[in-house]
């Protein structure tokens, strides 16, 4: 049997490890001190930023969450100060997907993904700092969110993946990932301002997800709505997924199904999506749980981890040998292995930006 203080000491040097590894990395070489972004990639040797040719709104909201979280007040600030200066549209409303080097926007096509981060960040960061800036511009993007990506009054809560710059053509259609992690945001955003408007809008979004993509099969939630030409079941988003539902035990997830669903689409994931011998957790199956994509990325690896922390039925053994496998396989004293092949060969080597969010959020949900 194992201990509570045995299991509780892996959990302590994975955050050792963030605490004093990580975060220098994006306070320091990572943080272009002139633009006050953080650069997209670092290198995994010697912590050099690769020669930057853009700067994702995406990734600096992310940075925003992981040093409010932190506690590090000055350097979120910086970060806050830098999401409004580059990439906010002041013409058109909303934010724009990146900038070039210089600083000048790149691609300003609108997508859901990036303004549901910039929502969650800034939740965080009005949480940490009492910024009335802050809730500001978390109530005005959810109001953009709602009015500018929605796909129509007859798919209530259902949003648009990606919108021209203007808002005026629909670029994407609805996508799973966009709209997973704006139910992130609305959790983040009712716990941070105690508005019950997010939990109507949540209420919403989560029975359009449950009509639009739960696998009739499996259970699982789709990349893609349900019949779409491609489609496939990611068991990373199942285990994330499920966090979020039973981690935050909202009722909106129960009145609308994503409770039971999900309880099943977590078996679904752990029988065909993780590598027994390893734990390592690939990228993605079909409905008969064949093998579409073998890479382990490090981000499946940390839902993976934060989904045992939540379930019920996993004992304080399973959750500490599958910490161990984590910590052995994805991490090193130079930071992590992003992407690995299921035999441990590294096949993507830089360390990005935007991963350090999935560990935050993954070594907080453990003991």
């Amino acid at each position: 049997m194992v201990s509570g203080a045995a299991l509780r000491d892996v959990g302590a040097f994975l955050r050792a490890h963030y605490t004093e590894l990580i975060l220098p990395i994006w306070r320091g070489p990572g943080f272009n001190p002139e633009l006050h972004l953080p650069f997209e990639a670092v290198s995994s040797s010697d912590h050099s930023p690769l020669p930057p040719t853009r700067y994702r709104a995406m990734a600096c909201a992310r940075q925003l969450f992981v040093f409010s979280q932190a506690g590090d007040l000055k350097h979120a600030t910086r970060l806050f100060d830098s999401l409004r200066r580059y990439f906010e549209d002041q013409q058109h409303g909303g934010w724009f997907y990146s900038v070039d080097a210089d600083g000048k926007p790149k691609e300003c096509r609108k997508d859901l993904y990036t303004h549901a981060f910039v929502i969650f960040a800034t939740a965080e960061y009005a949480r940490q700092s009492g910024s009335h800036e802050a809730l500001a511009v978390l109530e005005q993007t959810a109001e953009l969110v709602e009015t500018r990506f929605a796909v129509g009054e007859h798919t209530p809560g259902l949003l648009n993946a990606t919108m021209s710059e203007d808002f005026s053509v629909v670029v994407d259609a609805p996508l799973q990932n966009p709209l997973m992690h704006l139910t992130e945001a609305w959790l983040a955003a009712g716990a941070a301002t105690g508005s019950h408007v997010f939990d109507e809008r949540l209420l919403t979004l989560a029975g359009a997800i449950a009509q639009t993509f739960i696998d009739p099969t499996t259970n699982c939630i789709a990349e893609l709505p349900i019949g779409s030409l491609g489609n496939r079941l990611e068991p990373g988003h199942q285990f994330e997924w499920y966090f979020l539902v039973f981690g935050s035990a909202h009722p909106a997830f129960v009145t609308t199904g994503l409770h039971a669903s999900l309880t099943e689409a977590f078996e679904f994931a752990r029988r065909y999506g993780v590598d027994p011998e390893t734990g390592g957790v690939c990228a993605a199956v079909d409905a008969q749980g064949e093998m579409l994509d073998a890479t382990q990325r490090i981000w499946a690896q940390t839902e993976y981890l934060r989904a045992l922390a939540t379930h019920d039925s996993v004992d304080d053994a399973l959750l500490r040998r599958e910490i161990v496998r984590f910590r052995n396989r994805f991490l090193h004293p130079q930071g992590w292995h992003e992407c690995l092949s299921p035999q441990g060969a590294v096949v993507r080597a830089e360390l990005p930006s935007t991963t350090p969010y999935h560990l935050a959020t993954a070594f907080a949900a453990l003991p």
